[in-house]
């Protein structure tokens, strides 16, 4: 069984590009709307005529990418079948890679996590994340029959940006560590499983699973800030993530901040989970009950209070910065930690920006994102999908 090579797939689903414009341009509409549309709706907003949109939809379900719904009649003229996504219709396979665990999980073509694995370790190391990811893809899919594999279209990965440059790995172990710089992710995966590969940056993966299924949908323009172990970001342009010339586009993280002392430190060093982490350490308190699942962090409290009025200055400052250069009309804000944590979080930086010097600027809305802590390994599945069978309006702007 560790011999089987993972995905032999049915011509046409793991093909990169296989879908035209206008299909995905439905496609398109149909999961953003979240909701299903008939011909006649889909047509008016598309811009298409009835026709052809008609003849789209019976391939697309003839593909087993849409199902028909219930028909619905009218005043006049013939009922109308509203079309929706077969969540049976795709599905893609999501491993983020982070400081202290990694997540595998498949994705269907609705946004539905069906199955999800998890591991956790003191660092992530090639060989160990490899053998995860293998052992993880083989597991999985001795759940799901032939029908279900056959229509997984790839493997998105999600991997911190140069996560070789973490300075906290000494020893031994240093040497290993510094290997992810020479790491060939598809070769790698290549060894055991022939489904395409997608490598996306952890924080931009977040981003993308917020846009597609969460309260993304809402805006045309936003930034996004995910706070992990370390805090990072994705940018929103004209309702599709925007990766950059280097996929690493939204690197907020990186922004400049100051320290109490008036030194130049950078976002991810005042604004992260870490933070926390160390002055638990420093504290004599065991910093494992804020990474412990399923997450209860009341027993932190009072470590924890400080952590979120420090974290929220420091974003409010951050969500001002990055809208002097784009004018987003929101700023949606994310986290690994429990959902009470973040709400309060968000609150937190929306009483802080409402005392920033916003001369020159029109001050975003700050949001509560709700996608959660799976956000970067749903995003990572999405990755494939979003590739093959979505459409990228930035696709112009985008690096090929």
């Amino acid at each position: 069984m560790a011999n089987r090579k993972i995905g032999v797939l049915s011509s046409g689903i793991n093909q990169s590009g296989v879908r035209d414009y206008n299909e995905r341009l439905l496609l398109s509409m149909l999961q953003r709307g979240h909701a299903s549309m008939s011909g006649i709706d889909l047509a008016r907003r598309a811009g298409l005529s009835a026709q052809t949109v008609s003849i789209i939809l019976r391939k697309l379900e003839k593909d087993g990418l849409l199902v028909r719904g219930v028909p619905v009649k009218g005043k006049v003229g013939k009922p109308s079948t509203p079309m929706d996504l077969a969540a049976d219709g795709v599905f893609s396979f999501g491993l983020k890679i982070g400081r202290r665990s990694a997540e595998l999980l498949l994705l269907d073509f609705k946004g539905e996590v069906r199955e999800q694995i998890s591991t956790s370790y003191a660092y992530p190391m090639p060989a160990e994340i490899f053998n995860f990811l293998r052992d993880g893809l083989l597991s999985i899919s001795a759940n799901f029959s032939s029908r279900i594999l056959k229509r997984v279209c790839g493997i998105g990965i999600a991997i911190p940006f140069e996560l070789w440059k973490w300075d906290d790995v000494v020893g031994e172990q240093s040497e290993t560590f510094q290997s992810w710089k020479q790491v060939d992710f598809k070769l790698e995966v290549k060894k055991f499983s022939d489904l395409s590969v997608f490598v996306v940056n952890d924080s931009t993966a977040a981003c993308r699973a917020e846009h597609l299924y969460g309260r993304g949908k809402e805006f045309r323009d936003y930034a996004y800030f995910f706070i992990g172990a370390f805090v990072g970001g994705g940018v929103v342009l004209n309702h599709t993530v925007f990766e950059g010339n280097h996929g690493n586009a939204g690197a907020l993280g990186s922004l400049r901040s100051t320290s109490p002392l008036g030194e130049s430190r950078q976002l991810i060093d005042v604004a992260s989970i870490h933070v926390l982490e160390t002055r638990l350490i420093e504290l004599g308190v065991d910093p494992e009950l804020i990474w412990q699942q399923p997450q209860d962090w009341s027993a932190l409290a009072r470590y924890i209070e400080p952590w979120i009025s420090e974290t929220a200055q420091e974003l409010a400052k951050a969500a001002l910065s990055v809208c002097s250069v784009i004018d987003f009309e929101a700023i949606l804000i994310d986290g690994a930690f429990p959902t009470h944590i973040r709400t309060e979080l968000v609150e937190r930086v929306r009483r802080y920006m409402a005392t920033q010097d916003t001369r020159g600027l029109i001050a975003p809305r700050i949001e509560v994102g709700n996608v959660g802590m799976n956000a970067r390994a749903i995003g990572a599945a999405s990755g494939p999908i979003f590739s093959q069978y979505l459409l990228n309006t930035n696709a112009g702007l985008s690096a090929i």
